[in-house]
């Protein structure tokens, strides 16, 4: 038995719709590996009952495995807007999120959050930052906008394959941009925040209440 499968069969069960979903997400795209998974999809749902969010905003849907599994901490009044930019994985994922046991604490959007999330009007409680990691540093900074003072953000990918220490590694614009974040929220005085090696890396972030 190897370490990470101790911890799977210590920790919660993946349920059986996110484990098809999950399953369908590495048959049918390319780049399956993205999903969030087992161990990941039920840390984000503890932290949501933990946080108790009523709005949260994810950028970067993908085949809404994240989407669901947060969706599934929610309490009854509260929701969670996911943006996908790619609208390639509309065909995929709509059908999958409509189809979960909680469709209706999700809306779904295709298009590029930077620009959108502002005019929804909310202020959010919680973020869950997954795309383009090119943009990683303008996403916060979105994020920071339209969130209230003592939510919560996390940010996935931080570690990226450990290429962020790698010096030999060839530090592509992906690589560059989770290095240009991870440096700067380092010192940002506005946040508080820890990196933890769940996975590619999380880094969880609290806005201060200035």
């Amino acid at each position: 038995m190897t370490l990470d499968d101790y911890i799977l069969q210590h920790s919660d069960p993946e349920p059986d719709y996110l484990y098809r979903l999950f399953r369908a997400t590495n048959i049918h795209t390319i780049h399956g590996r993205m999903a969030s998974g087992h161990l990941q999809g039920r840390f984000l749902k503890m932290l949501v009952h933990m946080i108790r969010p009523k709005n949260i905003l994810e950028v970067g849907t993908f085949s809404g495995y994240s989407a669901i599994s947060m969706a599934e901490g929610l309490e009854d009044d509260g929701h969670l807007y996911t943006f996908e930019i790619n609208d390639e994985m509309e065909d995929f994922t709509r059908p999958w999120i409509e189809g979960s046991p909680v469709a209706d604490k999700i809306t779904f959007l295709i298009g590029d959050a930077n620009i959108e999330a502002p005019k929804l009007d909310i202020l959010f409680d919680m973020a869950f930052i997954d795309g383009d990691k090119r943009t990683y540093q303008q996403t916060f900074e979105m994020v920071m906008s339209v969130l209230r003072p003592g939510g919560f953000i996390l940010a996935d990918n931080t570690l990226w394959d450990g290429h962020v220490v790698d010096s030999h590694y060839d530090h592509d614009q992906q690589t560059k941009g989770i290095e240009d974040f991870n440096d700067a929220i380092a010192s940002d005085p506005r946040i508080e925040r820890v990196l933890l090696p769940l996975r590619d890396g999380l880094t969880l972030i609290r806005k201060k209440q200035i």
